[in-house]
């Protein structure tokens, strides 16, 4: 099996290449380092088991090196919600128009499948919790949601304009070991540079659903290749919630500290395009018979433990 990963390098990317690698594959990643580390497949890359392209996807030269690959999985994105409200040309550029030239790669060398990482984000604030698949209307209040379902409707008119299939997963909130960016660890930098003091955006109420990196990767890979139609999606999370100051408490008392003052920005929303509320229907997942192991608390506080063990 030759698989591409686009976005390899990153947090959820370079776990998907562990996979990968040990289920013997060859693996080609596309990733630009903008977000991802070189030394996450860095062992993979020395042992000849992973080829590497630093390159990003709006530039030419990386596209006829997919030629031949069975599977693409495109990780690669802006992945910050609050950024994409400051600044959005950034998420419409990397997303909307980086997933255009993944399938038109595809296109002209005949690659026949693409599994695609979407978002929560894209279901909005949505009227019936836990959220289904089929739920609609999908009003995204992000820019960075609008842009994942942008792509996803792209993918669905290529797979069905050009023969090729695809796997689309809604991802709840990730989280776990070389995670980059949100809450747990915005909480861990605020706390270590402050131990004394946590500032919670919004009045820390928001409640969402929590999965631990490794849970996801296995649901994705589990659910790839076994559905039949030409576009399938699929929600990844857990079955429960969390909300912000629980997690604060899991975070703090990881850290061993006590007595630290909670200050909050106040609001039912932590930034523009932030969901108070999000809890992912995952019944369309455990009809092809996987659940998931760990429920939020559980996936917060392995993640918090595997990020404050990282080196630097």
């Amino acid at each position: 099996m030759f698989d591409v990963v686009t976005g390899g390098a990153g947090f959820i990317g370079s776990h998907l290449v562990d996979t990968l690698v040990a289920q013997g594959n060859e693996v080609l990643v596309i990733d630009s380092l903008a977000t991802g580390r070189r030394d996450h497949i860095a062992r993979h890359i020395e042992s000849n088991k992973v080829r590497f392209i630093q390159m990003d996807l709006l530039e030419d030269g990386w596209q006829g090196r997919i030629r031949g690959a069975d599977r693409l999985f495109h990780l690669a994105a802006d992945p910050d919600v609050r950024q994409s409200a400051a600044d959005p040309d950034p998420t419409f550029r990397n997303n909307i128009h980086a997933t255009f030239r993944v399938l038109e790669a595809m296109r002209k060398n005949d690659v026949p499948e693409i599994v695609f990482t979407s978002t929560s984000t894209v279901y909005g604030e949505a009227a019936v919790i836990p959220t289904p698949e089929d739920y609609t209307p999908l009003e995204p209040v992000s820019v960075y949601g609008a842009s994942k379902l942008s792509c996803e409707a792209l993918i669905a008119a290529y797979c069905h304009s050009f023969s090729m299939k695809s796997w689309n997963f809604r991802f709840a909130n990730i989280v776990g070991d070389r995670s980059g960016h949100g809450v747990i660890t915005d909480f861990i930098r605020k706390l270590r540079a402050n131990p004394g003091e946590l500032e919670i955006l919004g009045d820390g109420k928001q409640a969402k659903s929590y999965l631990e990196v490794h849970e996801c990767v296995a649901a994705l890979l589990y659910a790839t290749g076994k559905a039949r139609g030409t576009v399938n999606t699929f929600n990844i999370g857990s079955e429960d919630w969390i909300d912000v100051k629980t997690i604060a408490a899991i975070v703090m008392g990881e850290m061993h500290l006590t007595g630290t003052r909670l200050q909050f920005t106040g609001g039912d929303r932590g930034w523009v395009g932030d969901v108070p509320r999000m809890l992912l229907s995952i019944e369309r997942l455990k009809g092809l018979r996987w659940k998931p192991q760990l429920g939020s608390a559980a996936s917060v506080r392995l993640a918090a433990r595997d990020l404050l063990a990282a080196p630097g």
